[in-house]
């Protein structure tokens, strides 16, 4: 009697332990609906673990195209700290696919107007966003590694056969039998191959660990596309069309997967099933025999994955892009595309400010900035880039209103010497300038090329006579040039192919106020001796400094 209370004891406390985690689980789950359902503007605050923040562009590499952002312009304008801004997907699937998309400016306005029906349908319809997001929230992620890092790996597989274990499980039906002829001798031969076969397996099993991941990741991408499928999003019929395409293909792997994709394979739990389940696998090697199933049906199909991945990305950039819509405070607009050069931006202002000060540019000439450092010249060239790159990759600008035509993208802004191949400072600025001309002569698109500090790293005179020009050079009809310089000069011998703007600050009780407003014409205030002064420095040296300043300017020669 004792034994069945004792008994009834523990089942009650175990019922109690699965009840009070099965209603924290479903607290937790309906938490994160409302939320998708009313808090979706918050900022995305994930986490980054910088192994995986390294391989975030693996479906970028993958995908290759013309006019696609270099990693001299990304880095320039600090895209990665844009990324994660509006990086509000939930699966790395999304999350791969919304870098590709931002390293992607499209060519072509079509494919624009397809994605903004797409982000307006899940605005409009919030049970069907919800739907797709809970969707990807299963979906999940890798670990520290892409998708596409195993995959392009399968090859260091080989080619693996069946053969040898179907043989070793064949063997025991002889040795079964041999037990009503010879039990002892019998005996032996069940004992000597189930060793043989236990040793084996865990050998074989260390190789094939590491592609689990990868293979229970498309397990669940094959069935939260068959969730998907019943859901109704009329805008995407052809993407629906070909998601149902590509699974259809690839829906083989997915027979007897549980053999291999069991959770409870190996871990030692102490579940007596689980221990019996993971015998006859090590025994019999039927997780081995479904893996090089799995793995030759994969190997043919890599690319229908591809397509499903990225099917299941775009609708979750769709969402994100929606949701970073929402959660700008200081308003966005949608791009018009126009077909001549020009570029007109109304109350512009850079996406990771929290307080901008608003800018508007109308140009069909190159624009050449100038101000003193600090005053906001670097601040109103990207600005303006990001601009560009958002029109054109996910159709939502951060201005009042932004006219240009469909570019392809290029800076040389914030460069620095390359160590690594012991170039220069100089070296590097000016291979970065020669990829823009290059990129303008070939042609095939208009150029917008953002430069800061041309050519900084040389002498004045040749600074200024090279830098003079390269930016004639950069003025052509194909190509629409953002310059921001120090050197005064340039305003005068680029007159007539540049238009001028600078910014100013002003010396106010012995501090600089800077107002970062875009202003006409070429800057007139030179207050950098000004600022020596403010800072402490000798009286002696303040004077001397204005004397050859002033003398400079007078004769045009040094002393």
């Amino acid at each position: 009697m004792e034994y069945i209370v004792f008994a009834l004891v523990i089942c009650a406390f175990l019922l109690v332990i699965f009840g009070l985690e099965w209603n924290r689980s479903r607290k937790e789950e309906k938490q994160f609906v409302r939320k998708l359902y009313e808090d979706y503007e918050k900022l995305s605050d994930k986490k980054y673990a910088l192994e995986r923040f390294v391989r975030m562009g693996s479906y970028f590499e993958r995908h290759s195209e013309e006019g696609q952002l270099d990693d001299i312009t990304w880095n320039d304008l600090g895209m990665d700290d844009i990324f994660k801004r509006m990086n509000y997907t939930l699966s790395a699937a999304g999350e791969e696919y919304l870098y590709y998309t931002l390293r992607t400016p499209k060519q072509n306005k079509q494919e624009l107007e397809h994605f903004e029906e797409v982000i307006a349908y899940f605005g409009e319809h919030p049970d069907e966003r919800v739907r797709i997001q809970l969707e990807a929230r299963k979906l999940g992620y890798t670990g520290k590694y892409s998708l596409y890092d195993y995959l392009d790996n399968l090859n260091y597989l080989g080619e693996r056969t069946n053969s040898r274990h179907l043989i070793g499980n064949l063997l025991f039906l002889p040795l079964i039998g041999l037990l009503w002829v010879n039990f002892s001798v019998a005996i032996l031969g069940i004992t000597v191959l189930t060793i043989y076969n236990i040793v084996s397996y865990f050998k074989e099993k260390g190789e094939i660990d590491p592609y689990i991941t990868s293979f229970a990741y498309i397990i669940r991408l094959l069935d939260i596309c068959d969730e998907l499928g019943k859901t109704s999003v009329p805008v995407c019929a052809e993407e629906w069309e070909k998601m149902r395409e590509h699974r259809k293909r690839i829906q083989g792997i997915r027979r007897n997967s549980f053999w291999v994709m069991s959770p409870t394979r190996g871990n030692s739990s102490g579940d007596i099933i689980s221990m019996f389940m993971d015998y006859i696998r090590m025994v019999f090697h039927v997780d081995l025999i479904k893996f090089n199933s799995m793995l030759r049906v994969l190997r043919g199909h890599i690319e229908d994955v591809d397509s499903l991945i990225g099917t299941v990305g775009y609708l979750e950039t769709a969402i994100a892009v929606w949701e970073f819509r929402q959660s700008l405070q200081n308003g966005y607009c949608m791009p018009e595309f126009v077909n001549h050069r020009c570029l007109e931006m109304k109350q512009g202002y850079h996406p990771l400010l929290e307080k901008p000060v608003k800018n508007s540019i109308a140009t069909e000439n190159g624009v050449l900035l100038t101000g003193s450092n600090a005053s906001g010249k670097s601040t109103f060239l990207k600005t303006v880039a990001v601009n560009a790159i958002l029109a054109q990759s996910i159709h939502t600008c951060t201005a009042e209103s932004y006219r240009a035509p469909l570019f392809y993208l290029y800076s040389s802004m914030a460069l620095r010497d390359d160590m690594s191949s012991g170039e220069s400072y100089y070296i590097v600025e000016i291979k970065a300038l020669k990829r823009i001309l290059d990129a303008a002569a070939e042609g095939q698109r208009p150029v917008l090329c953002f430069v800061d500090e041309v050519l900084r790293g040389t002498n004045t005179v040749e600074r200024i006579a090279a830098s003079t020009q390269i930016l004639k050079s950069l003025s052509g009809n194909g190509i629409l040039c953002f310059a921001a310089t120090h050197d005064i000069e340039l305003t005068e011998l680029l007159a007539n192919d540049f238009d001028n703007y600078h910014f100013e600050e002003e010396v106010r009780e012995g501090d600089v106020v800077f107002n970062y407003r875009l202003q006409t014409g070429k800057a007139v205030t030179r207050n950098a001796i000004r600022l020596l002064e403010l800072m402490g420095y000798d009286k002696g040296i303040i004077d001397r400094a204005y004397s050859q300043a002033e003398h400079f300017v007078q004769t045009g020669h040094w002393t």
